[in-house]
């Protein structure tokens, strides 16, 4: 972590960093980072089989689902901490006129990629049934490696770039809220966004190829 007479920390300064802690606290109820196993209910109570009937792919109905579950989070537990922060604290507010629309950007891009990130751990309860081992591991690798306890950029190059580039984690906190107190150059910026949109691809596509699998998994035991 690179510190010192300038009151940089790993390039955040104090206002930064106090924007990136209760922003971060507000999103954490926003993109619903952990406890959501409703489909893994479903699927081993077997009432799934109601949703596999419905003419709209179950990705994009629980998707659907968890954006308007966003939009009311986003207004009941996203706005009062960042409130709270705002009145109590020197925080960092954005400075380039593009930070705003690029930030939302950010934020929705995030609340996708978690959403399928949390679809996917649901869907191994079609193999596994109790899904406690996958959510476990789950819980722990986004909560560290997403940025919620620390910033990823406290660690070294060599393990946040390769981290940033290889895994969604980063994605889900870290990049929208190093776009919102404008850590980097706008070029950065933009970069960090493109890398989430792909992700994001990436992941739904993920979400779609393996409920194809389970559901011909599901009929072939006669579901």
């Amino acid at each position: 972590m690179a510190s010192g007479a300038s009151g940089l920390a790993a390039g955040y300064s104090r206002e930064q960093l106090a924007t990136f802690v209760w922003v971060g606290q507000g999103m954490l109820a926003v993109i619903l980072l952990w406890g959501w196993t409703e489909l893994a209910d479903r699927i081993r109570t077997g009432e799934v089989v109601s949703d596999l009937l419905r003419p709209v792919h179950p990705v994009v109905n629980y998707l659907a689902a968890d954006l308007g579950r966003a939009g009311y989070a986003l207004l009941t537990r996203f706005l009062p901490p960042v409130l709270v922060g705002l009145l109590l604290f020197d925080v960092y507010l954005p400075k380039r006129w593009y930070t705003g629309p690029l930030f939302v950007l950010s934020l929705a891009l995030a609340l996708v990629i978690c959403f399928g990130c949390r679809y996917l751990v649901n869907l191994t309860a079609y193999w596994l049934y109790d899904i406690r081992g996958p959510m476990m591991f789950w819980t722990l690798s986004s909560g560290v490696l997403a940025g919620l306890y620390f910033p990823l950029r406290f660690l070294p190059d060599w393990v946040y770039v390769p981290l940033w580039l290889a895994t969604p984690f980063p994605s889900l906190l870290q990049t929208p809220l190093d776009v919102l107190v404008e850590r980097d150059t706008a070029n950065v910026q933009v970069g960090m966004v493109g890398i989430q949109l792909v992700w994001a691809g990436l992941i739904l596509v993920a979400c779609w190829l393996v409920q194809r699998r389970a559901e011909r998994r599901l009929v072939v035991q006669g579901g």
